[in-house]
C-alpha cells in the first residue's frame, strides 16, 4: 500500500529531565528491537516524538535513560523533545538505556530519527519505470489532535485502491462521526480518497472512531472489500484535576507522633490515563495558621502526615490550602485547590494542678456528713472531658476513715468531707496528704508518667464541744458464777466525761434487765446481783446475759452502754429421764431405750449412770439396766415377767453426783405393734385423795349458789324490787375468814348488808359456810354486773372483794400449782400404797 497524508503534529506535556546515575553492570548489554520514528527536520521542546514499548524489551525496568540529552523518555515510553531540535541530517539516532538493579540486567533500545525529502528526478525516455507490486488497499492507522485549531476541514489521510488503474473508483465511508452521531464529523472526497475532518473533537467525549471505507465502480461494483479504519483522537491536556471534596475534615489527637496519618485526599483528572496529562501531583500550597508548618502531603498519594509536635491547647484548628496539579506539577500543568480542615482532638497531656501547695479549714468534734472544704484545680485540656475530670485521692492521714473526697461535676473542684465524727479529745489536727489526677491516662511527657499526680497538704483544725459522758467502751463483759449469793458485787461500771476524763457527778441506770438479776449504784456505779443467778433460766438458755446501762450527768446528757454477763455454770442441776411411759412388744422388743439430759454444762453432764431405785424385790428380779451410751441406758425384762403395766423407779447421776429418780410406768404387752397396746399413763397412779373430793364438793356448792342467786334475784323483783333490777348479774365471790368478823356486801345503790358467820339469817345475804381445818368459808354476793365468780382463798386470812380486786384471785399459777400439786401427790402415792 503506497498511502500518504499528513501527519498531524501531538501536542503533549512537557516533562523536566530527572538526572539518573547510569547503573554500570559487569555483563555487556543486549540489544532489543530497533525504532525508527519519521519526524520533521524541526522539533519544538516538550513535544511528543513517539512512544516506545518498554514492557517488550525489559518490563522490571525501575531506571530508564537516553544517551541524547536533547530527549527524554517517561516510564510509559514516550519520547519527548526535552528542548527545540533541528535535524540537520536526514538522519538521528539515539539510545535508550534500561536497567534492572534487583536482578543487575540492563537492556538497551536504539532509536533512528528519519527526515525525509523529496528528491524529483528527470526520467529519461528509455529509462525503465520500476513499480512495486505491493497492494495499497490496507488498514491505515490514523490519529486527529482533540481540540484542533483546523483550519477545517483538516486533512487527516488518504485511501487508495489498486483497482484504480482499471477503473474509475468511488471512495465512501460510514460509521460513527458519519452517519452515527456526531454526525458529519469526517467526510471523505469521492474521487481522491481523501478524507477529512470537519471540526474540532473532544477527546473525553470520543477517543477513537471505527470508520469502514469502501471503494466501488462508477456503476456500484464493489472493488474492494470493505476496509476498517480507526482513527484514534489523540490527547490534549485540557481538563484541570479536580479534588473528590471541595473541604476536607480529619480529626487527629494532639498526642499523635511525627509521622502519624492525618487523611488523604484525591483528585481526578479526565485526560487520558497514564500520560503526563493524568500525572497529579499534591501539595499545600498554605496552612493557617501559617507557621510553624505542621503537616506535609505526598506528592503522588496525596497523604497528609504531622511533620511537627502539635498543641491543642496553643491551635486546636488548621486550614489546609491544597493544590493538585497534572504534568507532574510542572509549571504549564492545570491544576485547582481544595481546603482541609483539621481539628486538633484533645488528649490528657496536661495534668491537674492546685492552686496552692497547702490548705487550712476547721470543723466541730462530733460533726460527721458535712463539708469542710472546696479545693480548686486548674487543668488546660478540653472542659467536661475525661481529660479534664479531676480525680482526688487522700493518700495519707485519713487512716481511720473519718474523711472523704470527691469531685464536683460542675466545678471540677475537689469536694471534702468529714463522714465519721471526730473527736477533739483524741486527735485536735489532723493533716490530710491529697492527691489528683485525671479520669483519663496520662499521655503527656514521658518522663512525667511515674509522677502523674499532683499533691497538695490540707490541715483540719477539730474544734471542741461540751458534750456529754461517753460509755466506753460500748459492751462491758464481766463474769460470775452461777447460784452467786444476792448482794454479791460484779464490777463498777463507769463512763467518763470526754472533757475531764472523769466520773465524778455521773448517775447510773438500768435501762433494761430481762430477769431482774442485778442492781447498780445511782452514784459509784456499783453492779451486784439482786437475784440468785441461774444461767439454765437465761433466755436463750446458756447464752451471754445482756444489761443496758444509763449514765447521765449534771446537764441531763446521757449515754448507754451494755454490761455482757458470762454466767459460769454449776453442777445444780441432776439429769432427767425424758420419757415417762413406755410400751414394750414382748413378740418383737427385748428391752426398751431411755433417755436422759442434763440442762448443764457438758463438764457437769455426761456420761450418765442408770440404776434401779429402791424398787420392790420383783421388780429388781424381772427389770435390769445395761448402758449403751454416755446418755442413754437399755430396760430389760426376763422371760418370765408378766404382761402388765410395772411402776419402775430409775435413778440417773451425772458426772457431779448429781441424780434424780423418776418413775417410769412400763407396759409389757403381748403384741406386735406398740399402738395394739391401750395406754393407761393418764389414770394410772392417779387416786383421788380428801383434797380432790373437797375441791369437787365445792365446785357443786358453787353451782347450787349460782342457781339460788338466781331465784332470789326473782323473788326480789315480784316484792317491789327491793334490790336493783340487775340482779340476774350479780356474781358469788367465796371468801374464807379465820374468825369472827364483818362481812359487808356492797351494792352499787350505796347501801351495806351485814351478814353474820354460821348462820343463815338474811334472806339472799350469807347462804351458808363450812368450818374445815379450822378455816371458814362463806359466800358472799356481790353486786356488780362484770364481776366474775372466783375462788379467793388463803390459810388464815379474810379476803374481802377489795383484796379479790375486782373478782380476780391475787393467787397465781404457781401458787395455786405448789398448794395443790403436793397434797394431789399425796393422795396418789396413798391411794398405790393403799
Amino acid at each position: 500500500m503506497a498511502a500518504t497524508g499528513p501527519r498531524s503534529s501531538l501536542r503533549g506535556a512537557l516533562l523536566r529531565q530527572l538526572l539518573l546515575t547510569l547503573v554500570v553492570f559487569s555483563f555487556a548489554c543486549e540489544a532489543c528491537k530497533k525504532v525508527i520514528f519519521h519526524t520533521p527536520s524541526k522539533l519544538e521542546a516538550d513535544k511528543v516524538v513517539g512512544r516506545v514499548n518498554l514492557k517488550e524489551c525489559l518490563g522490571s525496568a525501575d531506571r530508564i535513560q537516553s544517551s541524547d540529552p536533547d530527549f527524554r523518555v517517561l516510564e510509559d515510553g514516550s519520547v519527548y523533545t526535552a528542548h527545540a531540535v533541528v535535524l540537520s541530517d536526514e538522519k538521528r539516532s539515539f539510545t535508550i538505556w534500561l536497567s534492572d538493579s534487583k536482578k543487575q540486567t540492563q537492556k538497551e533500545i536504539p532509536v533512528l530519527l528519519e527526515h525525509q525529502k523529496k528528491v524529483l528526478r528527470k526520467r529519461h525516455t528509455k529509462e525503465t519505470v520500476l513499480r512495486r507490486s505491493k497492494r495499497r488497499w490496507a488498514p491505515i492507522p490514523t490519529s486527529m489532535m482533540e481540540n484542533s485549531s483546523g483550519p477545517f476541514p483538516l486533512l487527516l489521510q488518504r485511501v487508495q485502491s489498486d483497482a484504480e488503474q482499471n477503473y474509475t473508483i468511488v471512495y465512501s465511508i460510514s460509521g460513527p462521526g458519519v452517519d452515527q452521531e456526531p454526525l458529519n464529523l469526517f467526510t471523505m472526497d469521492g474521487k481522491s480518497g481523501n478524507l477529512y475532518c470537519t471540526k474540532p473533537v473532544d477527546r473525553e467525549e470520543y477517543d477513537v472512531f471505527d470508520l469502514i471505507v469502501r471503494a466501488s465502480t462508477a456503476d456500484g461494483y464493489s472493488a474492494e472489500l470493505p476496509l476498517p479504519l480507526s482513527i484514534r483522537v489523540e490527547d490534549d491536556n485540557d481538563n484541570r484535576p479536580i479534588f473528590t471534596e471541595a473541604i476536607y475534615n480529619f480529626e487527629v489527637p494532639e498526642s499523635s507522633r511525627i509521622g502519624t496519618t492525618v487523611g488523604v485526599v484525591c483528585a481526578t483528572d479526565r485526560d487520558e490515563p497514564d500520560t503526563m496529562h493524568t500525572r497529579l501531583k499534591y501539595s499545600i500550597m498554605e496552612q493557617m495558621p501559617r507557621s510553624p508548618g505542621k503537616f506535609s502531603v505526598h506528592a503522588s498519594k496525596g497523604v497528609i502526615t504531622i511533620v511537627y509536635v502539635l498543641d491543642r491547647e496553643v491551635v486546636d484548628k488548621y486550614s489546609l490550602k491544597m493544590k493538585v496539579q497534572d504534568m507532574d506539577g510542572r509549571s504549564h500543568g492545570l491544576m485547582s485547590t481544595a481546603t482541609c480542615i483539621i481539628t486538633v482532638k484533645d488528649s490528657n497531656d496536661n495534668l491537674p494542678t492546685f492552686g496552692q501547695n497547702a490548705y487550712e479549714t476547721s470543723v466541730e468534734e462530733n460533726m460527721f456528713n458535712v463539708e469542710i472544704l472546696r479545693i480548686p484545680v486548674e487543668d488546660k485540656d478540653l472542659i467536661n472531658t475525661s481529660n479534664w475530670r479531676a480525680n482526688f485521692t487522700i493518700l495519707n492521714g485519713n487512716e481511720n476513715g473519718h474523711f472523704s473526697i470527691s469531685t464536683d461535676k460542675e466545678t471540677n473542684e475537689g469536694v471534702l468531707c468529714v463522714v465519721k465524727a471526730l473527736n477533739y479529745e483524741e486527735n485536735r489536727q489532723v493533716v490530710l496528704e491529697i492527691g489528683v489526677r485525671n479520669e483519663a491516662p496520662f499521655t503527656g511527657d514521658v518522663t512525667r508518667i511515674m509522677t502523674n499526680m499532683n499533691r497538695a497538704f490540707v490541715t483540719v483544725n477539730v474544734k471542741d464541744q461540751d458534750e456529754g459522758p461517753e460509755c466506753k467502751p460500748a459492751v462491758q463483759y464481766v463474769q460470775i458464777k452461777e447460784n452467786s449469793p444476792v448482794g454479791s458485787k460484779i464490777k463498777v461500771y463507769k463512763a467518763y466525761d470526754p472533757e475531764t476524763r472523769s466520773s465524778s457527778g455521773l448517775r447510773y441506770k438500768l435501762l433494761y434487765d430481762p430477769k431482774g438479776w442485778i442492781t447498780i449504784n445511782e452514784f459509784s456505779g456499783s453492779v451486784e446481783t439482786s437475784k440468785t443467778l441461774d444461767r439454765e433460766a437465761a433466755n436463750p438458755r446458756g447464752a451471754l446475759y445482756n444489761v443496758t446501762v444509763l449514765a447521765i450527768d449534771k446537764g441531763g446528757r446521757s449515754c448507754t452502754g451494755t454490761l455482757v454477763l458470762n454466767i459460769e455454770d454449776e453442777n445444780d442441776n441432776p439429769p432427767d429421764i425424758i420419757q415417762n411411759f413406755l410400751v414394750i412388744c414382748k413378740t418383737k422388743m427385748e428391752y426398751a431405750d431411755i433417755t436422759a439430759v442434763d440442762p448443764d454444762e457438758p463438764i457437769h453432764g455426761a456420761p450418765f449412770y442408770f440404776s434401779l431405785a429402791d424398787a420392790s424385790p420383783e421388780i429388781n428380779r424381772l427389770w435390769g439396766l445395761i448402758r449403751f451410751n454416755d446418755t442413754a441406758a437399755h430396760l430389760s425384762y426376763r422371760k418370765n415377767a408378766k404382761s402388765q403395766e410395772y411402776l419402775i423407779p430409775i435413778t440417773v447421776k451425772d458426772r457431779g453426783n448429781q441424780s434424780k429418780t423418776k418413775t417410769l410406768t412400763v407396759n409389757l404387752c403381748d403384741c406386735t405393734n406398740q399402738g395394739q397396746c391401750r395406754t393407761t399413763e393418764p389414770r394410772t397412779g392417779v387416786i383421788l385423795g380428801k383434797w380432790a373430793i373437797l375441791a369437787i364438793l365445792l365446785g357443786i356448792a358453787l353451782l347450787f349458789s349460782i342457781l339460788l342467786t338466781v331465784v332470789c334475784g326473782f323473788v326480789s323483783a315480784r316484792n317491789k324490787k327491793s334490790f336493783p333490777e340487775d340482779l340476774a348479774q350479780q356474781n358469788l365471790i367465796i371468801s374464807n375468814t379465820e374468825a369472827p368478823g364483818d362481812n359487808k356486801v356492797h351494792s352499787a345503790s350505796g347501801f351495806t348488808t351485814d351478814t353474820v358467820n354460821n348462820s343463815s339469817q338474811g334472806f339472799c345475804g350469807t347462804m351458808g359456810s363450812e368450818v374445815k381445818n379450822g378455816r371458814q368459808e362463806t359466800i358472799e354476793m356481790v353486786k356488780g354486773g362484770n364481776q366474775t365468780l372466783e375462788l379467793c382463798q388463803g390459810a388464815g386470812h379474810h379476803h374481802t372483794l377489795g383484796s379479790c380486786r375486782g373478782g380476780t384471785m391475787d393467787m397465781d399459777h404457781s401458787e395455786w400449782y405448789s398448794f395443790t400439786q403436793p397434797r394431789l401427790g399425796e393422795e396418789s402415792i396413798r391411794g398405790h400404797t393403799g
